[in-house]
């Protein structure tokens, strides 16, 4: 696994000088997408307010446990370190834009048809088995709709948030998570998630609702509210979060022996057995 220490300063703009950074058009739409590292694709979906310091330095452990990291930009300015004025309103202008649902429980946000597409691509650019695919926040139900492209083998929600106006509802059709559950029984793959007990964006109900779709394929983490970072957190997440919700950027604890480490590690392992030990 990688090591649990950091020589970059999670506060300061990160120039993610180690990261390719490319322009991929697909399915008519171009994105800039940061490709690091050798090895079978994973997919990094960003939480709000964007590709933060803290998102990039999972997308490195990512990259340094031996996977091809694609890191598209879906909102907000790439490696910064958004105040909560800036976050807010990258967050209202994500919440009006026609690439997302984030009032519309039981349909997919547009914009999982263009990163199916990407899955595709990064397949046939990293070879083996598949892809792994994780979202965060605001996109964190989003690897689970990319289980209706073949190549997605590993799926992983932290803090899925959408929809907002709904606690108990999940932001997929029911026709396309019949799908996704017709593929998991029938591949034998599962879907690894994760949230901390009190976060009031992505609830206890909303897990309950995933689990009675999906079953014993729906994997299930609750991490205590006392396992969250509370220190040095950006004022985004001091004023407009507040309360622990981000499992493996701004509320991880990157320390040996923390049940945050324990999820990344987790998710790290689920990776390498899909994706390289298959």
């Amino acid at each position: 696994m990688p090591t649990t220490t950091t020589t970059r300063n999670l506060n300061e703009t990160d120039p993610l000088e180690d990261f390719e950074r490319r322009e991929i058009t697909l399915d008519d739409a171009m994105k800039k997408v940061y490709v690091a590292g050798t090895g079978p694709a994973v997919i990094v979906m960003t939480e709000m307010p964007g590709i933060s310091p803290h998102v990039a330095r999972f997308a490195r452990w990512v990259r340094d446990a031996g996977f091809t990291v694609y890191m598209p930009s879906l909102f907000g300015r790439d490696g910064a370190v958004a105040d909560a004025e800036e976050g807010k309103t990258v967050f209202q202008h994500a919440c009006v834009s026609a690439e997302f649902r984030a009032f519309a429980g039981n349909k997919s946000s547009p914009v999982t048809q263009w990163l199916r597409s990407l899955a595709r691509l990064a397949h046939k650019e990293s070879g083996g088995p598949g892809v792994g695919a994780i979202g965060m926040c605001f996109t964190g139900n989003f690897a689970l709709t990319m289980m209706l492209e073949p190549s997605v083998l590993a799926p992983v929600l932290s803090q899925p948030a959408l929809p907002l106006d709904n606690p108990a509802g999940i932001e997929i059709s029911p026709e396309e998570i019949s799908a996704v559950k017709q593929r998991l029984d029938r591949e034998d793959l599962t879907v690894m998630a994760y949230r901390f007990e009190g976060d009031r964006f992505c609830t206890g109900q909303r897990f309950a609702a995933y689990a009675e779709a999906l079953g014993t394929r729906f994997v299930a983490r609750v991490l205590p509210d006392s396992a969250a970072n509370q220190k040095s957190l950006p004022s985004f997440f001091e004023q407009l979060v507040a309360n622990p919700h981000s499992v493996v950027t701004a509320h991880l604890i990157d320390e040996a022996g923390q049940p945050t480490i324990a999820a990344r590690d987790e998710i790290l392992s689920f990776f390498a057995r899909r994706l390289i030990s298959k």
